[in-house]
């Protein structure tokens, strides 16, 4: 998983799985400044509560492009070490470019499903995760393994969105596609954005997987759709060449494409914020764990 692949990928009314290691890989690729800005402000957050100290040994779990991992490397200093684990092979190509371009010594990137990796330099001191954790077939499975490559009261700290109703930058969007497409019913707890929005399961998890000493606090802001600066129509741009929404509506044809275009830039325009961007209202979990 990637970044979070907390804002494309599986959306909570798809329930196909999305193929992270390839095409939705090159897509987050392709518009990887965009969904980086979009997540920027919940990442930075979960940086500053998990307050990384100099020394420590640091897994970023679905790295993505490497933004978090760079900014822990840099957190931690030369005598800490940064490893960042993602299963999309074209993104951890292009983390490992910015860590040489940035000059990092202390980052190290594997391409790998997170729910079964084996580090061998395991135990890790902490596990930190911008949206790459909700997208396990088999969570307590995963996060068993996790635990295993944490030292004794190592520390988790995640991301995970809340739930639906109270993240309108997905909901508002997806009630317009509605509007043109058949949109197949939620699964609840099942892969994707929206698998941990129910604390109590996500609790579960974590017990059974053996961690201890779980704290979450609520996160609420804005998020920029489309990126810092976007236009309702490049909004509209990013999210049908992003999104599985556009997937839903690119084989309806060109009469229900355009309408349901329309029917989001009218839905952008209400949201848009001159030098901000589209501006919609998000809601996240910051989990923190000890092994």
């Amino acid at each position: 998983m990637t970044d979070d692949r907390s804002n494309q990928g599986q959306q909570p009314n798809d329930p196909q799985p999305e193929d992270w290691a390839g095409e939705m890989g090159l897509k987050w690729l392709a518009s990887l400044s965009l969904f980086e800005e979009m997540i920027a402000p919940i990442g930075d957050a979960l940086l500053e509560r998990a307050s990384f100290k100099h020394g420590e040994a640091v897994i970023d779990l679905g790295c993505g492009g490497g933004a978090t991992t760079l900014a822990i490397a840099q957190d931690i200093a030369s005598s800490g070490k940064a490893m960042g684990v993602d299963i999309s092979p074209d993104l951890v190509a292009a983390a490992r470019g910015r860590a040489t371009d940035a000059g990092l010594t202390n980052i190290d990137f594997t391409c790998a499903d997170a729910a079964t990796v084996q580090l061998p330099a395991a135990p890790y001191d902490r596990l930190f995760s911008r949206f790459g954790s909700m997208f396990f077939a088999d969570p307590f499975g995963a996060f068993s393994n996790l635990h295993s490559l944490l030292r004794k009261d190592g520390r988790m700290d995640l991301a995970v969105w809340g739930p639906p109703r109270d993240n309108l930058w997905m909901m508002e969007m997806m009630g317009v596609i509605r509007n043109h497409v058949e949109v197949p019913p939620a699964v609840p707890r099942a892969p994707g954005p929206f698998a941990f929005e129910d604390l109590e399961y996500l609790g579960q998890i974590l017990d059974s997987s053996g961690f201890s000493n779980t704290d979450i606090v609520a996160y609420e802001g804005l998020q920029p759709v489309g990126g810092v600066g976007a236009t309702p129509e490049k909004a509209v741009e990013f999210i049908f060449a992003s999104m599985a929404a556009g997937r839903l509506l690119h084989d309806q044809g060109e009469a229900v494409f355009a309408a349901a275009s329309q029917e989001l830039i009218d839905l952008f325009s209400g949201h848009h914020v001159p030098g901000k961007g589209v501006m919609m209202k998000g809601k996240a979990w910051l989990v923190s764990a000890t092994a």
